[in-house]
C-alpha cells in the first residue's frame, strides 16, 4: 500500500467510513495479528485482542501523526491492548526468588539461536507470566525497570519470570533436538501461528530492536 492510499484510508477514518475501516482492518490485520499472537494463548484468544485493539485504533486515529510510521504507532497500540487484556483476564504466576534474579545474566541463552518462526511457536507455549515479560524484553526491546512499570511488578520479579521464560525454552529446544523435530517447531497446535506475518514487517520498525539474549 502507497504512503497517498494509506493517508486517504486514515483520512475516511478519521470521517468514520466503514468502508475505509473495512479497508485498513484488512490491509493490516496479518501484521496486528502477528503481535498478537505473541502474546495470546491461542488464535482466538489473539483474535479477540486484535478487535480491541482495532476499536481503540478507530477510535484514536484522529491522534495519529502521519509524519511518524503507522506501523509503529499501530504496533504500540497492539501491544498495548495484548498487556490490557493480559493484567485484567490472567493471574500473574511470579517467582519468589527475586534475590537470586537480581543476578540474573543476560549471556548465552537459548532464545538467540532460534529463528522468528519456532521462537514464536514455543513463547506460544510458555505460561503467560513468563511470555509477557520475555516478549517484553527480548523482543519488544524494553528494560526490566520498564516492564515493571507496565506490568506493575518489580524489576526483579521481570527478571526472575524472563529467567524462568528461558529455562523453559531451553527445554522446549532440546526435547525438539532429540526428537529430530528442531526446525518448523509447532508445539502440538495444528496450525502454523504466523501465517499471516510478513516478514519485511519483522525486520522493519516495530521490531528494530531484534531479539535479545
Amino acid at each position: 500500500m502507497g504512503e497517498d492510499e494509506l493517508h486517504q484510508l486514515i483520512g475516511g477514518c478519521i470521517k468514520q467510513e466503514r468502508g475505509s475501516q473495512k479497508m485498513l482492518y484488512k490491509a493490516f490485520y496479518g501484521f496486528s495479528m502477528g503481535i498478537c499472537l505473541r502474546y495470546a494463548n491461542n488464535r482466538e484468544e489473539a483474535a479477540e485482542v486484535l478487535n480491541q485493539g482495532f476499536f481503540k485504533v478507530f477510535t484514536r486515529i484522529e491522534t495519529y501523526d502521519t509524519s511518524r510510521p503507522f506501523k509503529a504507532w499501530l504496533g504500540k497500540i497492539m501491544m498495548n491492548v495484548s498487556i490490557d487484556y493480559y493484567r485484567a483476564n490472567l493471574k500473574m504466576a511470579y517467582t519468589e526468588d527475586l534475590d537470586k534474579a537480581e543476578h540474573l545474566s543476560d549471556g548465552d541463552m537459548a532464545d538467540k539461536k532460534l529463528n522468528y518462526d519456532d521462537l514464536l511457536a514455543m513463547i506460544q507455549k510458555l505460561p503467560n507470566a513468563y511470555r509477557t515479560v520475555f516478549n517484553l524484553f527480548a523482543i519488544e526491546g524494553y528494560s526490566h525497570e520498564e516492564i515493571g512499570e507496565m506490568l506493575h511488578i518489580s524489576s526483579g520479579t521481570s527478571k526472575s519470570n524472563l529467567h524462568k521464560a528461558r529455562q523453559k525454552l531451553k527445554q522446549m529446544i532440546t526435547e525438539a533436538d532429540s526428537s529430530g523435530k528442531n526446525t518448523n517447531y509447532n508445539g502440538g497446535m495444528g496450525y502454523s501461528p504466523i501465517v499471516a506475518i510478513n516478514k519485511i514487517d519483522m525486520q522493519g520498525m516495530f521490531f528494530n530492536k531484534n531479539i535479545r539474549g
